[in-house]
């Protein structure tokens, strides 16, 4: 069975600072017509940085959208044609001061298919070395250290409850038992 639409017309109906909004008329496999609103994200980057004592540096930052302090992993957008491997390591020392020695790409995550284009580039990071945090100047969060297994316990009792983290700490945790390591 044919399963791809055809888009037939496309309208910008928004264009932000980080995020555009389009319109698209799509023909649907059986002929059909139907709307599909896309959110237009350049996309973005997320680290689970892992210390040698099997901490995970995470932080928690104000989500103005859920109007709530959530806790993450280190995670940014990229920027225009930025390399996403660039964009984490920037991002990992922007937010907690650490680079890494070690870097593994753990793939790619599509955190809303139904309606936005954004694509997520995970990496887990090892081999740490501190530094001084310097993040963006509209950014305030907090930095703090949890055990592996505390996010994983987190994931599973739905306290922590951002996508992102939820898939690489999921992810990260399996790497880890597949290499033995745990």
């Amino acid at each position: 069975m044919e399963l791809w639409e055809k888009t037939a017309e496309s309208r910008r109906v928004f264009d932000g600072v980080l995020l555009r909004l389009d319109v698209d008329q799509v023909a649907l496999p059986d002929g059909e017509t139907a709307v599909r609103e896309v959110v237009r994200h350049p996309g973005g980057v997320c680290v689970l940085p892992l210390h040698d004592d099997g901490t995970v540096s995470v932080v928690r930052q104000f989500r103005y959208p859920y109007k709530e302090i959530v806790t993450e992993l280190p995670a940014g957008k990229l920027e225009p044609g930025e390399d996403p491997f660039a964009a984490i390591q920037r991002e990992l020392s922007e937010e907690t001061g650490f680079t890494a020695g070690e870097w593994h790409d753990m793939g790619l995550f599509y955190p809303t298919p139904g309606y936005t284009d954004e694509r997520l580039h995970l990496y887990f990071a090892r081999k740490l070395r501190p530094g001084a945090a310097h993040p963006d100047q509209d950014e305030f969060l907090e930095c703090e250290r949890l055990s592996l297994d505390q996010l994983l316990d987190q994931v599973m009792d739905g306290t922590l409850k951002d996508g992102k983290t939820i898939a690489l700490v999921l992810k990260v945790r399996r790497f880890l038992d597949l290499e033995g390591t745990r």
